[in-house]
């Protein structure tokens, strides 16, 4: 069931900082479904930089059928995921540098969505040292990641978190209790004029909610016990923050276009001077 009292910070930065004092404390709080930023960047630089992912062969032609065949993977990530190789730190972090070393070219001649991201974010974080995250050792994590959805591609209720969810406790970034995730939508996946839109439920993680959603009965109990939820409704160019303790899916995508976000984990204390950003 969804309600109208809770409703996201936006739409754009100064609206939020005028109305709130703290926004990332709110967000750690749940006190709102998010930090939702409207045309945070221009709908026609998603458009060039979707096209030079396809030029650079880092993503597949929709439009091509034969590709689809060769590679049918519905999920293709440009940029490194510590939730799928963080198993092998040494390899994880060798790709890590793979990625930085792609995203000083990616975007050359067009404007950088990852600097836009991580400025806004600096701005929400105020006198925070906003950073990519590192190892004591300076090893660094990658900046963020592309992530491309083709039709079909579901995310069931759950949670995202690298203690919690990973159990990753040999990173620096497992210190943080507090994460967020950042997501800038580059391009819908539309089917019959509706897209499929990420939902927030007003609803922390818990074991025994962590139960529902292994037996895949979250659904039944947030109508049992009434709780609410928030549809992120992002056009093309929308930016937002939220709480990933918070449970949250996406219904299968449709539609021959796919979905492509640029997405980035984050890591914050209200008392610590630095928030990290890692994908």
């Amino acid at each position: 069931m969804r309600h109208d009292d809770w409703v996201p910070l936006g739409p754009d930065l100064d609206a939020v900082l005028t109305s709130n004092s703290d926004p990332l404390k709110s967000l750690s709080e749940a006190e709102v479904p998010a930090i939702l930023l409207r045309s945070a960047f221009d709908p026609r630089k998603c458009d060039a930089l979707v096209q030079r992912f396809i030029d650079r062969g880092l993503m597949r032609d929709p439009g091509d059928s034969e590709a689809a065949k060769e590679d049918p993977r519905m999920r293709i990530d440009i940029g490194t995921s510590l939730g799928n190789k963080g198993r092998d730190q040494e390899s994880f972090f060798a790709h890590s540098a793979e990625t930085h070393g792609l995203f000083n070219t990616l975007f050359d001649g067009l404007d950088n969505p990852v600097k836009m991201m991580y400025d806004a974010l600096q701005t929400l974080a105020k006198d925070k040292i906003v950073k990519t995250a590192e190892e004591p050792d300076g090893r660094q994590y990658g900046p963020a990641i592309f992530r491309v959805h083709y039709g079909g591609h579901t995310y069931k209720p759950h949670i995202d978190h690298v203690v919690l969810r990973e159990k990753r406790f040999n990173y620096a970034v497992s210190r943080f209790s507090n994460q967020f995730a950042g997501v800038l939508c580059m391009q819908n996946a539309v089917h019959e004029g509706r897209s499929s839109q990420s939902i927030v439920h007003r609803c922390l993680w818990t074991p025994e909610i962590q139960e529902h959603i292994a037996a895949d009965t979250f659904h039944e109990y947030a109508r049992n016990e009434d709780i609410s939820h928030y549809r992120s409704e992002l056009e093309q160019g929308d930016m937002y923050f939220f709480n990933t303790r918070l449970i949250h899916e996406v219904p299968a995508l449709q539609g021959n276009d796919p979905r492509v976000v640029l997405a980035t984990f984050i890591g914050y204390e209200p008392d610590e001077p630095e928030v990290f950003v890692w994908s």
